[in-house]
């Protein structure tokens, strides 16, 4: 190390106006992995995507392997060497998965495709990362966990100088991360550079050799990570000592409002059997591929049944489809937030009211009302923007996550299922989430909370229910809520096996 590979100087970005960057000066060494931490709205992907040729800096300069660039687009800065791991999938649903990894740098031989080395290549790479996903599924079929695997191979598939990864781990299982930490190690001893933004903060101390802080777009510190416990990166980021982490349980009464008995969908759930009590947050814990998700996107109408019943509040009712359970006053937070929360193309208006828009027009759209409402929830939810006109794509992750819950609240739901709510967020946007969802069940609403982070489950909620391949192994309460518990129910040493 000590050869710079990359140097910002007085790197500044604007929005409609609001500068997100400001005089932001970095220079990092060959064969460095480097991280950069920050909350929500900090400037962290900001200053990737500036660095990636995806938005050009308001003021500044930009120097790579000595040279001054001016990184025009991803192609040019994958043609200099640059790849990036985006936080979200940048992969087209429709095509494969060899086919998205060579995507505007296909293998050619005298104009024709060489489909056969192709396939053979993205064999090779998913082996490197110890997944087997045939090359020629398409990404539409392919899990959230699958997905992320496939955009790291589509980083790694190139001879890249400098390779960005912009929250990698934030789906993936222990063992994956640690595959993922031995590539990077790997790659790093090839002289490869490596920039890593994560709000793990435990990763960024064990894989990185530095570590920015970022907060309100400016350099707060650049250290050794060892020069810094998690709790003083904390610190650093949101500039103040923080609380406690999760609010004081709330203890919910005994009325079943919400009961599922009997459900099952094509081999995925088998006999899935729970009830879920007012004004309770009832957890659901396992491992990848436990069929948590595929539960709540059946009770939802996404995935089909093919038997069992839904009840609410002993009615038995039939939800075929996402419009039924709006109707039945359930609401989903999806765990792929692109994917299935929010239009990114989209303001924040048309997001928020997107759902329950009938309720702001009769023959035209109250659009004064639709900002009345937006407005409401960009101060409850402390919600970062330039302007409620400001389109998504503009907005951190974070905020993302922020409008999808905002846009779950319209019209305003008795059973609120959340799956994965705090994936790749900071730990103060968590504690804002954490306090919105104590807020829901003093209220009486009542709520599912599908989570793989342990930390979370046992802090927040009533009840767990733990799965392990479409099954339920255990439902734990009390003192019977912790770590060795949960772990021994969802690899199936405990529980039903």
């Amino acid at each position: 190390m000590g050869d710079v590979l990359i140097e910002t100087q007085g790197i500044s970005k604007e929005f409609s106006g609001v500068r997100v960057l400001d005089n932001v000066g970095i220079e990092i060494n060959k064969g460095e992995i480097f991280g950069i931490i920050g909350e929500n709205g900090a400037g962290k992907s900001t200053l990737v995507k500036i660095l990636s040729g995806i938005y050009t800096p308001t003021e500044g300069k930009v120097f790579f392997e000595g040279n001054e660039v001016d990184i025009k687009d991803p192609l040019h800065a994958k043609a200099i060497g640059i790849s990036m791991i985006p936080q979200e999938f940048n992969l087209i649903n429709e095509l494969n998965v060899y086919e998205n990894i060579f995507l505007g740098s296909e293998i050619t031989s005298k104009g024709f495709l060489k489909k056969r080395e192709m396939k053979k290549r993205t064999v090779s790479l998913l082996e490197e990362l110890k997944k087997s996903i045939h090359p020629e599924e398409k990404i539409e079929r392919l899990s959230v966990a699958q997905k992320q695997m496939v955009e790291i191979a589509k980083a790694i598939a190139f001879d890249s100088k400098l390779l960005i990864m912009d929250e990698p781990t934030t789906v993936l299982t222990l063992n994956e991360i640690e595959t993922l930490f031995d590539l990077m190690r790997n790659l790093k001893e090839s002289g490869v550079t490596i920039i890593y933004i994560s709000h793990k903060l435990k990763e960024v101390r064990e894989i990185c050799d530095r570590v920015m802080v970022l907060r309100d777009g400016k350099t707060i510190s650049i250290s050794q990570t060892d020069e810094a416990d998690e709790e003083e990166m904390a610190r650093r980021m949101v500039g103040r000592d923080l609380s406690q982490v999760f609010p004081e349980k709330v203890s919910p009464s005994e009325e079943i409002v919400f009961e599922v008995e009997g459900l099952s969908s094509h081999g995925l759930l088998e006999d899935i059997s729970f009830g879920l009590r007012k004004g309770e947050i009832l957890g659901f814990a396992g491992l990848v591929g436990a069929g948590r998700t595929e539960l709540a996107e059946t009770i939802i109408g996404i995935r089909k049944k093919d038997s069992g019943k839904i009840s609410i509040n002993g009615k038995s009712v039939e939800i075929r489809s996402p419009i039924d359970a709006v109707k039945n006053k359930i609401a989903y937070l999806s765990e792929d937030r692109q994917g299935s929360g929010v239009l990114t193309s989209f303001d924040m208006i048309k997001n928020t009211t997107l759902i329950s828009l009938p309720a702001y027009s009769k023959i035209l759209i109250n659009n004064k009302l639709e900002k009345e409402k937006t407005k409401k929830y960009v101060d409850k939810f402390n919600i970062r923007a330039a302007s409620l006109k400001t389109r998504l794509e503009f907005f951190s992750g974070g905020n993302q996550q922020k409008v999808s819950l905002a846009k779950s609240l319209d019209p305003e739901p008795e059973i609120f299922i959340f799956d994965e709510p705090t994936r790749g967020i900071d730990v103060n946007a968590k504690r804002e989430i954490y306090r919105f969802m104590n807020e829901l069940v003093r209220e009486g609403v009542s709520c599912i909370l599908i989570s793989s982070e342990l930390e979370e489950i046992i802090g927040m909620c009533n009840r767990v229910i733990v799965m392990k391949e479409g099954r339920i192994t255990g439902i734990l309460e009390g003192e019977h809520i912790n770590e060795e518990e949960i772990m021994l129910h969802a690899t199936g040493l405990k529980g039903v096996a």
